[in-house]
């Protein structure tokens, strides 16, 4: 029997609201004791919405931005790359939909061609390229 095809939307609704955990012991390269943000999809795509257009930023840095304005210590890598493709695939279904570049959350501000998260992408890091030379204005 076939996979049925993941509904994006669906998860990035249905996702718990943020929370902060402490870490007992240590996880996904975060120290024990560590105050550690399980963050939304709704969260990391508004602080995607918000990187001017030209602008990009790590995923390091959206970690420590997010953590930091929710009073954490760190955010969770798992559920950051997780929740990074979540919106990714949500804007990349909204591009086929036919929303223009400038009315989807521009997750290629900080999902690079060469990230784990864009090799996962149903379209895959050469159309990430694609969009970043897009925002940038670049010729194709």
């Amino acid at each position: 029997m076939a996979k049925k095809p993941t509904d994006w939307r669906k998860r990035f609704g249905a996702a718990k609201p943020p929370h902060i955990v402490m870490l007992h012991s240590d996880f996904a390269g975060v120290k024990a004791g560590t105050t550690m943000l399980i963050s939304s999809p709704g969260d990391v795509a508004t602080y995607l919405a918000k990187i001017p257009k030209g602008e990009t930023r790590t995923i390091a840095r959206l970690r420590n931005e997010l953590a930091r304005k929710a009073g954490a210590q760190s955010m969770c890598p798992v559920t950051t790359a997780i929740y990074l493709r979540v919106v990714a695939e949500v804007s990349l279904r909204d591009l086929e939909e036919g929303k223009r570049i400038e009315e989807v959350v521009p997750f290629w501000r900080v999902v690079t061609p060469e990230s784990k998260v864009a090799q996962k992408l149903s379209c895959g890091p050469d159309h990430v390229a694609h969009l970043i030379a897009l925002d940038l204005g670049q010729p194709q």
